[in-house]
C-alpha cells in the first residue's frame, strides 16, 4: 500500500506538499473569512502571462509568475480603495486583461516557444530542493504574518469603519494580506499549478469551517486537511496514474462534498466513504526482467518496438491523439524512467519537459536526443520525422544505443534496424512516386499547424499557410491572422485545408466554408493514431498522409495507395 513512498522523487513531492500545507492552512481560513477565494484563484491565473514572458526572454519563470501576479493582486487592491466594487468585481475585471495579454505573449510575441505547461497545471512530481526550500520559508513567513496581523485582519474585515476608529489602517492592513497571497500562491506553482492552487488554498479551509467555529482549532484543522488531502491525493495519483495536481483537486473537492452531505447524515457515512477511497487504490504491479526504454513520443516508441523486438520493454510516454506540447508527467512515467536504462528523446523541443523528469526521477540512463542525427534539418522545427530519411537515420541511432545498453543483443537490434530501414526507404520512395503525379502547381498545403515543412521539403509541396501559425499547438490565431490566412487561401486557390486528428478542427472547418475549400481529409501531425487507425504506426501514418493530401488536392480522383 505504501509502495510508492519507496520512490525519491514521490517522498519530495510529500514533502512539498506537507510544507506547503502549512501556510495554505492558515492563510486558506483567511481567505475564507475574507471572502478572497475568487482573488486568489485571479492571483493564480494572472500569473500567466508572466510566466510567458520570463520563460519567454530568458529568465526563471517563478519570478515573471511572482511579478505578474504582484501587480495583479495591488492593481486590484488600488482600485478597490477608489471604486465601490469589492475585491470579487475588480479582480474579474483585471483578471480578463491579464489573460487575454498572456495569450497576445503567447500567440504573437513569443509564438509559444515559451515552456509554462508545467506551470500552468503544476508537477509535484518534479520538484527539487529549490521548490523544497521556497516551499518551507513561505510557510514560515505566513505563520509569522498571520501571527503579527491576525487580529488586525479580522476587525478591518468585520468592520472597517471600527477598525480605523481604533488606528488599525486599513488599507496597509490589506496590503500585507494581499502580499501573503500572491506569495504564497505563487510560491505553489510549481506543485499545483495556476489552474488547481485553490485546492490548497481554499477548499481544505472552506471544508474544516463547515464543522469548526473557532479560529485556532479551524486554522489547525486546515493545515491537517490540507496536508492529508496533499498526500493521499500523491498516492492515488501514483496508484492509478493521473496527475497529482489533478488528483489533489478532486479528492479535495470530494471531501468538501462529503463533509457538507456528512452535516445532515449519520457520521457512519463519512467512514464508509473515507475507508472506501484508502482501499481504492490499493494493487501491486508486477515486474517486468525486461530492461526499461523509454520513449518520449509515439513515433520514437513506434521505432523502438520495430528495433528492439520483445528483446526490452518500451514505455512510451506521449499516447496517440494527444498534444507534446501539452505534458504533464505521469507518475508511471516517472516511476519507468528512474528504472530505465535508455531514454530516447525528440529534441528541439517537443519534448524538453523530458530533462526535468529524468533529473527528478532518481535513475542513472543514458539519454539520447535523436534529433542531432537527422540527415534533413530546418531550423526549430521538431517535427523532423515527417521525412523518412530522419526517421532512418534516428532507427540507426536507437539501435545503436539500445545496443550499448544491451550489448548481448546488438546483433538482434542491428538486424531489425536493417529490416526495417528498407521499408522506411520503399516508403519513401513511393511517397515521392504518388507526388509526382500531380502538377507542381496544385501541391499547396493548408494544416492545422505548422508541422509538415519537413514533408513539404521532402516532396515538393508549398505550405501556403497554417490555422495555428506556429509550430506548436499552444499558440493562438488572431483574427488578423485568419483574415490574412482566408484571403491567401482564396489568391492561391487552395482547394484543400488539412486539420490534424489531434487539434480540434472546428476553425479550420469554418475557414473551409469561408473559401469554399475541403476539409474533409485529416492528417496526423504530432502523434501517431491509435490502434486499428490508419495511423497507427509510422508506416501507416506517413502513407495514411500522403493518401489524404493527394485526394484533398485533387478533390478525390488520386490517392496514393
Amino acid at each position: 500500500m505504501l509502495t510508492p513512498f519507496h520512490y525519491a522523487f514521490v517522498q519530495r513531492g510529500a514533502l512539498e506538499l506537507v510544507l506547503l500545507s502549512v501556510g495554505a492552512g492558515v492563510l486558506g481560513t483567511w481567505i475564507v473569512l475574507r471572502g478572497l477565494a475568487f482573488y486568489s484563484h485571479g492571483v493564480a491565473a494572472a500569473a500567466f502571462p508572466g510566466l510567458v514572458l520570463a520563460d519567454g526572454i530568458g529568465f526563471a519563470p517563478q519570478l515573471g509568475a511572482f511579478g505578474a501576479a504582484v501587480a495583479f493582486g495591488f492593481g486590484v487592491e488600488r482600485l478597490a480603495h477608489r471604486r465601490r466594487e469589492g475585491h470579487d468585481t475588480l479582480t474579474a475585471l483585471v483578471l480578463v486583461g491579464a489573460l487575454a495579454l498572456g495569450v497576445i505573449l503567447a500567440s504573437d510575441v513569443f509564438h509559444s516557444q515559451a515552456n509554462i505547461e508545467s506551470l500552468l497545471f503544476g508537477s509535484v512530481l518534479a520538484v527539487g530542493d529549490a521548490d523544497l526550500a521556497v516551499a518551507g520559508a513561505v510557510s514560515a513567513g505566513v505563520v509569522v504574518a498571520a501571527a503579527a496581523f491576525g487580529r488586525r485582519w479580522l476587525a478591518v474585515g468585520f468592520d472597517a469603519g471600527s477598525a480605523r476608529a481604533l488606528g488599525i489602517r486599513g488599507a496597509l492592513t490589506d496590503a500585507v494580506l494581499l502580499l501573503a497571497i500572491v506569495v504564497a500562491v505563487t510560491s505553489a506553482l510549481a506543485a499545483v499549478g495556476t489552474m488547481l492552487a485553490g485546492a490548497l488554498y481554499v477548499v481544505p479551509a472552506a471544508t474544516t469551517r463547515l464543522w469548526i467555529g473557532r479560529l485556532r482549532p479551524w486554522q489547525a484543522a486546515s493545515v491537517a486537511l490540507a496536508a492529508a488531502e496533499g498526500v493521499v491525493g500523491l498516492w492515488l495519483a501514483v496508484e492509478v496514474n493521473v496527475p497529482p495536481g489533478a488528483a489533489i483537486a478532486v479528492l479535495a473537492g470530494g471531501v468538501f462534498a462529503v463533509a457538507a452531505a456528512a452535516r445532515a447524515v449519520p457520521r457512519t457515512a463519512l467512514a464508509a466513504v473515507t475507508a472506501g477511497v484508502l482501499v481504492a487504490g490499493c494493487g501491486a504491479g508486477g515486474t517486468n526482467a525486461r530492461p526499461v526504454v523509454v520513449a518520449t513520443t509515439t513515433q520514437i516508441g513506434d521505432w523502438t518496438r520495430a528495433v528492439a523486438g520483445d528483446e526490452v520493454r518500451v514505455h512510451q510516454i506521449l499516447q496517440p491523439n494527444t498534444d507534446p506540447h501539452e505534458y504533464e508527467p505521469r507518475p508511471d512515467d516517472v516511476l519507468a524512467t528512474a528504472g530505465a536504462k535508455l531514454v530516447l528523446e525528440n529534441g528541439v523541443g517537443l519534448d524538453a519537459w523530458m530533462a526535468k523528469v529524468v533529473s527528478r526521477a532518481g535513475g542513472d540512463p543514458r539519454v539520447v536526443d535523436l534529433s542531432t542525427v537527422r540527415t534533413a534539418r530546418r531550423q526549430d522545427d521538431p517535427h523532423w520525422w515527417h521525412d523518412p530519411r530522419n526517421a532512418e537515420a534516428a532507427v540507426r541511432a536507437i539501435a545503436a544505443a539500445l545496443g550499448r545498453v544491451e550489448p548481448d543483443r546488438r546483433a538482434t537490434f542491428a538486424r531489425n534496424a536493417a529490416r526495417y530501414e528498407r521499408r522506411l526507404r520503399r516508403l519513401d520512395a513511393t511517397i515521392a512516386r504518388c507526388f509526382a503525379q500531380v502538377p507542381k502547381a496544385e501541391l499547396k498545403l493548408v494544416t492545422s499547424h505548422d508541422a509538415f515543412g519537413y514533408f513539404a521539403a521532402r516532396y515538393g509541396i508549398t505550405v501556403i499557410g497554417a490555422v495555428i501559425p506556429s509550430q506548436t499547438t499552444e499558440a493562438q490565431p488572431s483574427a488578423g491572422d485568419v483574415a490574412r490566412l482566408v484571403a491567401l487561401i482564396e489568391r492561391e486557390h487552395v482547394k484543400a485545408i488539412f486539420p490534424e486528428s489531434s487539434i480540434n478542427s472546428q476553425l479550420a472547418d469554418e475557414i473551409a466554408r469561408e473559401t469554399g475549400a475541403t476539409a474533409s481529409y485529416h492528417l496526423y501531425g504530432d502523434t501517431l493514431g491509435p490502434k486499428g487507425s490508419s495511423g497507427a504506426t509510422y508506416l501507416a501514418m506517413e502513407r495514411a498522409n500522403a493518401n489524404a493530401i493527394i485526394r484533398g488536392l485533387t478533390g478525390g480522383r488520386r490517392g496514393c495507395a
